[in-house]
């Protein structure tokens, strides 16, 4: 059985408090990191001066300037100082809290999975799944013997004939898939094309001839499923559901919803054709009809959600990211 050095990047931005929940949790982890790189994108010093208060085993705290703000960015910045005899590159989202085994059952993975490029770990608090033999109700979503509710959305595609035609973590012809949380809490590792970023780690190894695309500026929306379908043309990538964490949304530093909106078209146009530069013209039907009805959806939101200026302002980014298309299309990085 190998063993590996591994080192933990978390990139963060205006999040002073969460950033100290998570390094807690980390301080009680069964495997410790050999080093911790905290890279700090923040206008202030409060991120700072928590850390000169707190001290946690083997961190190293760099603050980077304007040219270098930004999630990919930092990312990248982060990744041209882990030390040498590291094997293991792992990145957590700096609103995360870890269960204590969440290292240990990480990289552990690359031993039971030797030809592993990447792993993920798994969100345990956002879904609710249960044990279950049936697998008839439309209002469920089944997978390997569990059950979760159906989202909304999906039942509404399910009409239109738009659902995914591929397992979770897997990117259908149109896009428009099931992220790794219709993954089930089974305690199985599986196999995927796409993880997480907030949740990830990859082996050293693959940064020689990869990194992650300054495309998606600042808070990088889809960022991970882009370096992830550019990796997994070179090898595979895993999910373990063992290595669980929690992931508490901080809405501070992200960015507000017209904006989103827009990332959401534009972004996601983006990872489609990173995959399928050259799509079938059946598939770029369907990926224009999902984005319609998914924003057509947002739309109703001003009237049955409680934060109707938030849903109005992503609708009206969506819908500008989306005209914005015929105009002047992402060029994609090779």
């Amino acid at each position: 059985m190998s063993h590996y050095n591994f080192s933990l990047i978390v990139c963060t931005y205006m999040r002073s408090e969460a950033l100290l929940n998570l390094l807690n949790s980390v301080n009680t982890q069964s495997l410790y990191p050999n080093e911790i790189l905290i890279i700090d994108g923040s206008v202030d010093d409060k991120t700072k001066l928590l850390l000169e208060e707190n001290k946690f085993k083997n961190l190293k705290y760099s603050k980077v300037e304007v040219m270098n703000r930004g999630l990919t960015k930092q990312r990248n910045y982060g990744i041209n100082l882990i030390a040498d005899n590291s094997d293991i590159v792992c990145f957590l989202d700096d609103d995360i809290v870890l269960t204590s085994n969440y290292f240990k059952n990480l990289i552990e993975t690359y031993n039971l999975c030797p030809e592993a490029m990447a792993v993920g770990g798994y969100i345990k608090n956002e879904v609710e799944w249960e044990k279950t033999t049936k697998t008839g109700d439309k209002g469920k979503f089944h997978y390997d013997g569990w059950m979760r509710n159906e989202p909304a959305r999906f039942k509404m595609r399910r009409k239109f004939g738009l659902l995914p035609d591929t397992a979770p973590g897997f990117l259908p012809s149109f896009a428009h898939g099931r992220s790794v949380g219709f993954l089930p809490p089974s305690g199985k590792i599986y196999q995927v094309e796409q993880i997480m970023g907030g949740v990830s780690s990859y082996k050293k190894e693959i940064f020689r001839t990869l990194s992650f695309s300054t495309y998606f500026e600042g808070y990088g929306l889809y960022e991970d499923a882009d370096f992830s379908l550019r990796l997994a043309k070179q090898g595979k990538l895993y999910v373990n559901t063992n290595a669980k964490l929690s992931h508490h949304h901080d809405d501070s530093g992200r960015p507000n919803k017209y904006k989103y909106g827009k990332m959401v078209l534009r972004n996601g146009w983006y990872v489609w054709r990173v995959k399928y530069p050259i799509p079938s013209l059946k598939a770029k039907f369907k990926w224009h009809a999902t984005a319609f009805l998914l924003t057509l959806i947002r739309f109703t939101n001003v009237i049955t959600s409680n934060k109707k200026k938030e849903a109005l302002t992503e609708s009206i980014g969506r819908v500008i990211g989306w005209f914005s298309l015929l105009i002047s299309k992402p060029n994609i990085e090779k």
